[in-house]
């Protein structure tokens, strides 16, 4: 796999990846896309319980987290949020830092949460977080979790399409719950034929902002 451990340019703030021509989110706006992508996208908050897992292609600057916990926060939802992350080469937690301080919205989380950027793994009274560094391809066939909703976040398959590649979108919904979604801002055809190939569910729905479609996808509860 490619190294992404970015070489980050700045784009008004914006953190860009070099190697990849790719932001890191939205230039429009990456807490809004957030929002409409991984967060409506999976029917969130209204399928919150105690113990919901999240797990994530791609963890970059953080921003997902910090939009899922403060979600789950303001749902009124009791227990811990758990949040699995798998990311080949993570941003220096100064690099989370500047780019998460585009987002007033969230400053009072983000100052929370960054003593802990760096750590694989932590514990607050309403979240538990792993990081599982290194190729997803590898790592997430070895991991003996299981999703309720999937943010598949790496960066634009034409341009890492090893994040995208058949068999580990057929890891992805191994490791979902039945019943359970995924959501990503992508709609290329290889990404939801490789998901629907899988087993899942496959929709496209309205993008954020300029892009016109995105995709959702079930695990049919009855799956095996």
């Amino acid at each position: 796999m490619p190294d992404q451990s970015s070489d980050l340019d700045w784009r008004d703030e914006i953190p860009v990846s070099t190697r990849f021509d790719d932001p890191y989110y939205s230039l429009e706006n990456g807490l809004a896309e957030t929002a409409h992508v991984f967060l409506a996208g999976n029917g969130l908050p209204g399928r919150f319980r105690e113990g919901f897992h999240i797990a994530e292609l791609g963890f970059g600057t953080g921003l997902n987290l910090l939009a899922a916990l403060r979600l789950w926060r303001a749902s009124g939802q009791g227990g811990r949020l758990h949040f699995t992350t798998f990311e080949a080469f993570p941003l220096s937690p100064a690099e989370m830092t500047r780019a998460q301080a585009s987002f007033p919205e969230i400053a009072d989380l983000a100052t929370e949460l960054a003593p802990h950027w760096g750590r694989k793994r932590f514990d607050l009274a309403d979240l538990r977080f792993e990081m599982i560094e290194g190729d997803a391809r590898q790592s997430l066939p070895r991991w003996d979790g299981l999703a309720d909703a999937w943010f598949l976040d790496g960066f634009s398959p034409a341009k890492n399409p090893e994040l995208w590649d058949a068999e580990l979108m057929a890891q992805v919904a191994r490791h979902m719950t039945a019943g359970g979604t995924a959501a990503t801002y992508t709609a290329a055809g290889h990404v939801r034929r490789a998901l629907a190939d899988a087993g899942l569910e496959v929709t496209r729905a309205a993008g954020y902002g300029r892009k016109r479609h995105m995709t959702t996808a079930l695990k049919p509860s009855r799956s095996g």
